[in-house]
């Protein structure tokens, strides 16, 4: 019998730090522990860290040795950037002949606002980048730490071409003590002044960030574990604590994107809504052909180039206070019950509710005074809430982890109806009717900016206030819903099973076979430098001729998970049945026309209606979906084929031929994708038929000569 090996997530929360424990091969959660996060340590968040650890190990009997995997969660850099507790940034410009002025403008960034009221302050010198001197350098670094400057940017004009002058300054810095860091170690893109804003941020949050990393690390090693920890990124993936030194801007927004990211792989979404509830705040995302979808960073109302999760947060949640204008229900939230450092009505005793009147407070000081609680006879005051209107409707089962006491919420929602003139159950409607319309609206937008397929779109529900929310919404919006498993560990679960990801993005007019061999190289060595296995990795390349940008992505796993799919394979039937569902048609109309590895290629005759129904057409649609049942591509028009890689230039190349469209205009390629053994690559983003060959043959140089090959080609 193989030995049980295991992967551990830490989430750092405001409240508490959870740990988990998930078997490697199965995905199966095995343990889970809560302790309070310890802020006023002396270790800080590490200490909280090192007794989660601790718990879930000793606990549950499980050997440091077994765990081959480690990572964690944390709101420490979106806290930071939130209450402008960042360090002062130094920045020093550099450019040479007609560039300097522009230069000189572009790298003074000023003041960058993270939140109201709180900055990010920076100083700024320049140095003509054509007569650079060890002691010019170190001139301007003493100027910048003589006026507060905690931290160095080394900002060039073209230095994605050439690093040489920003390493330079970087050198001299450190050995003047200075942490420094460069534009071009955190992107690679043209955009001086996007880029040293990036950079800015990005510096601001390194002496925190170093200080919580070495502390971290420190308390996983003094666990016996000897696996490297590794850190959640905000586009969903993970880095190593040594990355997280270098760019913790990367680290931004984490929280946001472990709990989706565990939805992904937990869950076996094709498309829909993901929905992580909390006490005062819910995180949406969307989710299609079974991936998240990502955009650029902003702060302070400024693009980075950062790309992360599109998570959009509501003030809506389980903790969610009510609103009382003029004797009824005028809103629900943003204010909490844990902001205004009040119990909910529904996790008291029934005993508590004793004489209860309501009182309209502010739970900020520059709030107003209608936020309802009520005082009862023991002096206590305590929050009407939205997880209080939920346990009186019913969406909440007893067993669930927002399950309170139904008497006691009712006891003092009675208050209100009795000051107001209606019924418990009347407010508790009204007030769920006021939350879920400000759900709906983001949803709806998520679901029509992404055009999520309708027929497939679940509200999965994640978070402790899971129950609270996704219910109730799926019933407002006529969407089905589920709970995820262990959904008040989603997040971090999505953190023990995350991936390795790596982007790298260059500006490249008209971009050769070379240029797209390099960065696939390059993308390539920095995804297994962060911790992925190289035979995990998937790559897609894209092209974006109109702001001439080279891009390519790279995903892998920390360990070769390469699990007994079979166990959780879909039969045929099963398969059948969601194609049918995806598409809206019987499954009788539903064909198998390839299968390789985690593979399975469907067509389905779809019914079409036109002009008020009188008119019909039928055409046929093209579904992959792997062994779990996930849809990973769908494509109306397309065509499928099987190849090996000896017949590219033959076969395959004529079956790209016949899906190009021409005009006068020129030839329009079909978006093309392969699917073998257990990965799909993505060869949509490229511009002319040499570099769609060029990539497929990159993309099966390791490939046995008889591999089979599906390839997918669609002209939308």
């Amino acid at each position: 019998m193989s030995k049980r090996t295991a992967r551990i997530g830490i989430d750092v929360g405001g409240t508490f730090t959870d740990a988990v424990v998930v078997d490697n091969e199965t995905y199966e959660v095995i343990a889970k522990e809560k302790v309070p996060t310890t802020h006023h340590a002396e270790q800080g968040v590490a200490a909280g860290i090192v007794q989660a650890i601790d718990a879930v190990l000793t606990n549950n009997n499980i050997s440091p040795d077994d765990v081959i995997f480690i990572a964690h969660g944390t709101t420490q850099a979106t806290n930071a950037l939130l209450e402008g507790d960042v360090a002062k940034v130094g920045v020093i410009g550099m450019g040479r002949g007609a560039e300097a002025g522009r230069a000189r403008k572009e790298t003074t960034v000023g003041n960058i606002e993270l939140a109201p009221g709180k900055y990010l302050e920076t100083d700024h010198e320049f140095l003509d980048g054509s007569r650079l001197t060890d002691e010019g350098i170190r001139a301007a670094v003493e100027a910048l730490r003589s006026r507060g400057c905690e931290v160095i940017v080394a900002s060039e004009s073209y230095s994605v071409d050439d690093p040489t002058n920003e390493r330079r300054v970087i050198s001299v810095a450190n050995d003047m003590g200075m942490v420094a860091t460069g534009g071009y170690e955190i992107s690679q893109l043209y955009g001086l002044a996007a880029r040293t804003r990036t950079a800015a941020v990005n510096a601001a949050l390194i002496p925190k960030m170093m200080e919580t990393a070495n502390m971290t690390e420190a308390a996983v090693r003094d666990s016996g574990i000897s696996k490297p920890l590794m850190i959640m990124r905000c586009d969903g993936g993970v880095m190593s604590i040594d990355e997280v030194r270098k760019r913790p801007i990367l680290t931004m927004l984490s929280g946001l994107a472990a709990g989706v990211a565990g939805a992904l792989m937990y869950e076996k979404i094709t498309d829909g809504i993901f929905l992580e509830a909390g006490g005062t705040s819910t995180d949406i995302s969307a989710i299609k052909d079974g991936k998240v979808m990502i955009k650029n960073a902003q702060v302070g109302g400024h693009k980075l180039y950062l790309t992360s999760l599109d998570v959009r947060t509501l003030g809506i949640a389980g903790g969610s206070m009510i609103v009382v204008k003029d004797g009824k229900i005028a809103d629900v939230g943003p204010r909490s019950a844990h902001i205004a450092d009040k119990e909910y009505e529904v996790f008291t005793s029934s005993a508590n509710i004793v004489d209860p009147h309501v009182e309209l407070i502010a739970p900020r000081e520059d709030d107003q005074s209608n936020y309802a609680v009520v005082t009862c006879a023991n002096g206590e005051s305590y929050a009407l809430t939205l997880a209080g209107a939920a346990n009186i409707l019913g969406y909440v089962p007893e067993d669930d982890y927002a399950a309170g006491n139904v008497e006691a919420a009712r006891l003092a929602w009675g208050a209100l109806a009795e000051k107001t003139g209606s019924t418990v159950e009347g407010l508790c409607r009204q007030a769920m009717d006021i939350a879920m319309d400000k759900v709906a609206e983001v949803v709806r937008g998520l679901i029509s900016d992404y055009d999520l397929n309708p027929n497939l779109i679940y509200l999965v529900g994640g978070g402790g206030s899971a129950s609270v929310v996704a219910p109730a919404l799926g019933e407002s919006m006529g969407i089905r819903h589920r709970i995820a498993t262990n959904a008040p560990y989603i997040s971090t679960i999505g953190v023990a099973l995350a991936l390795v990801r790596e982007q790298v993005e260059r500006n490249v007019p008209n971009p050769t076979d070379a240029d797209i061999r390099k960065i696939r190289h390059d993308v390539m060595d920095a995804v297994t430098r962060a911790g992925a296995a190289a035979e995990t990795v998937d790559i897609t390349v894209e092209i974006d001729a109109q702001r001439n940008i080279l891009r390519a992505t790279a995903t892998g796993a920390t360990e070769l998970r390469t699990k007994d799919r079979a166990s959780a394979a879909r039969s045929e039937e099963e398969l059948v049945a969601v194609v049918a569902e995806a598409t809206g048609t019987e499954p009788s109309l539903v064909e198998r026309v390839a299968a390789e590895g985690r593979w399975h290629v469907y067509q389905a005759g779809v019914e079409k209606k036109s002009f008020f129904g009188l008119l019909k057409s039928r055409r046929q649609v093209v579904r992959v979906i792997d062994d779990e049942g996930v849809i990973r591509l769908q494509k109306d028009d397309a065509r499928v084929m099987v190849f090996t890689k000896e017949e590219i230039s033959t076969s395959f190349s004529s079956f790209v031929d016949s899906m190009t469209l021409y005009s006068d205009a020129g030839a329009t390629l079909p978006k093309t994708y392969l699917f073998f053994g257990q990965r799909m690559s993505d060869l949509s983003g490229v511009l002319n038929k040499e570099q769609l060959l060029s990539l497929a043959e990159m993309e099966l140089e390791f490939a046995e000569r008889d591999q089979p090959v599906i390839a997918v080609a669609a002209r939308s």
